[in-house]
């Protein structure tokens, strides 16, 4: 039933009245898009509803932005709708717009998530529907902005949805991202994979009815048989581990089996694995042994009719809709409010991160110091010696950035991922004070301090340890400019501009014109890779030229222009 239908159904109730409050006033506001302001917290109720939330939360979620963008007030809500409604559109207000690096502001505005996340989360599953409905209308928005909120989304919002369980809103939030922030790649990977897509589905469905008749001599209680397709932000990131090779992706379609009990997911296995057989080491038992979010199910590999591999998953109803929905159908559980039983029962364990969260908080200061100004970033840095993110790591800056890194990734990774010539410059790495190899693996919350050389170039040593391919790139480029730098040397001859800017649109097309104006050749013009968040951008420009006098003209011109923070040059 939708939000609109239950109105009907129930004219008077709380979604009722906070549906025609919220209307109200947001009357007369616009979106970029041009639509009524107000569909957007309609879209994020509604997406709350598939979730099946309590009416508090989809109330609040029609109430969210009524705050902050609205003359109503956070009063008026509660006396309104009472203390619980209230609650929650001021933590959602509170949030505010959370930035993923720079200034410890943005770091407490990632600590206040955190914190809301052990608090109630409600409040994260409401900030999760506005961001899943935002990147579903990204397109009306500047390019700058749209790549901005994709790197938000992509850093912190479906990781957080992932690490809460929520497999099927994480994918979604992947690729929503993804074009925006890989659009080369994400063109390419259409080309390639639609046809590839379309042969494998067409082949489970010609073995379905095998598997289904197979099932049924057994007596098995076949619940349904779907095919997952795999999300192109997952399958280029798994293209990038099998050489770019499609055909070595065994689960770009997998099938999914649902049937009712866990006695029955392990007879499924044995009959497939009776009738094809698995590939050694790609049997796995999340049932047994499940994912740190808490993801159950079965997989298993199989050699498959006319020797095709492909990927078979089995769980039951109740694994099935734990893996889509997350934490948020243990709070489904945890609000029901009929007598009716629980399918299973939750025991802390089943939501060991939530009570981990809680610990963690514990080192904070209160929630009164957190409103007044947020934790002592010592503090800070101390308590988040939690493992956050299981699957990925955070290590902090001595300035307090936060570096987002796979697990396992080493010093060398984390100094590129600030900037390269930092990597190509570095000689040694503190971990929480203490001196460490550069092969040594750093965990969530560690303290890392890069040591640089003026002049030192990285050693071919480091590709045998670098988890990244950002790392192992800027690696492989410093050593051919390395190589090649011994065979040649020669007096300057061309100048070398740096400068800093703001992400500001037209920006490089400023420079550039400043630059030809003043009667300077560009050689070339490389904007690296800003660091994931940044405002900023480095720009290298080289120019020929060595007249100094001519140079030094250029630099002050070029300081005039709008959105340039810092500019030096440097003769080659």
């Amino acid at each position: 039933m939708t939000i609109k239908e239950s109105i009907k159904t129930n004219p008077t109730g709380l979604i009722a009245r906070a549906f025609r409050f919220a209307e109200n006033a947001h009357k007369g506001q616009k979106r970029k898009s041009g639509e009524n302001y107000f569909e957007h917290p309609l879209a994020a109720a509604e997406i709350l509803n598939r979730w099946r939330m309590d009416e508090a939360t989809i109330a609040a979620a029609l109430l969210h932005d009524t705050v902050e963008d609205t003359p109503a007030t956070l009063e008026q809500v509660r006396k309104e709708f009472g203390d619980d409604v209230a609650f929650l559109v001021d933590g959602v207000t509170k949030l505010g717009h959370i930035k993923y690096r720079g200034t410890q502001e943005k770091i407490e505005n990632l600590r206040k998530l955190i914190f809301s996340i052990s608090q109630d989360l409600r409040v994260v599953f409401i900030k999760l529907a506005d961001r899943l409905h935002n990147m579903n209308t990204l397109k009306a928005l500047p390019p700058q902005k749209q790549k901005r909120i994709a790197m938000e989304t992509d850093e912190i919002y479906a990781p957080i949805a992932y690490r809460l369980g929520m497999q099927n809103l994480a994918g979604e939030l992947y690729d929503l991202a993804f074009p925006y922030l890989h659009p080369d790649k994400d063109k390419w990977l259409h080309t390639i994979a639609v046809e590839h897509f379309e042969a494998r589905r067409k082949y489970l469905e010609k073995i379905e009815p095998e598997v289904r008749k197979m099932l049924k001599e057994h007596d098995i209680r076949l619940v349904s048989i779907d095919f997952r397709a795999k999300r192109y932000s997952s399958l280029y990131q798994k293209l990038l581990r099998h050489d770019m090779d499609i055909e070595k992706i065994y689960d770009l379609v997998a099938m999914r089996i649902i049937v009712k009990t866990i006695p029955e997911c392990y007879a499924v296995l044995g009959l497939i694995h009776e009738k094809w057989p698995p590939l050694p080491g790609r049997i796995k038992d999340y049932i047994a042994m499940p994912k740190p979010n808490g993801y159950r199910s079965l997989h298993t590999t199989i050699i498959g009719p006319d020797e095709k591999i492909l990927e078979v998953q089995i769980r039951t109803e109740e694994m099935h809709e734990e893996n889509e929905y997350g934490i948020a159908a243990h709070w489904l559980y945890q609000q029901a409010r009929s007598g009716e039983k629980m399918r299973s029962k939750k025991t802390a364990e089943d939501i060991r991160w939530i009570e981990q969260l809680k610990n963690w908080l514990a080192y904070i200061p209160s929630q009164q110091n957190e409103e007044q100004g947020g934790a002592d970033s010592e503090e800070f840095l101390q308590s988040m010696k939690i493992d956050f993110f299981k699957d990925r790591i955070f290590a902090i800056t001595p300035r307090g950035d936060v570096i987002d890194l796979p697990k396992g990734a080493t010093p060398i990774d984390f100094a590129y991922q600030i900037h390269t010539d930092i990597g190509n410059s570095c000689v040694g790495a503190k971990v929480n004070n203490q001196l460490v190899p550069l092969s040594h693996e750093l965990r969530s919350g560690d303290l890392v301090e890069i040591l640089t050389q003026k002049n030192k170039k990285p050693s071919e040593d480091w590709l045998k340890f670098v988890k990244t391919a950002i790392a192992r790139d800027r690696v492989r480029t410093a050593l051919r400019g390395k190589n090649s730098f011994a065979t040649s040397v020669s007096a300057p001859s061309k100048t070398e501009l740096r400068i800093t800017t703001e992400n500001r649109l037209g920006i490089i097309k400023d420079i550039s014109s400043v630059i030809s104006r003043s009667h300077v050749n560009i050689l070339s013009f490389h904007t690296p890779n800003s660091p994931g968040g940044s405002h900023f951008s480095l720009h290298k420009i080289e120019c020929a030229t060595t007249d100094k006098q001519k140079i030094e003209k250029l630099v002050f011109k070029v300081k005039q222009i709008k959105g340039v923070r810092e500019i030096s040059y440097k003769l080659e």
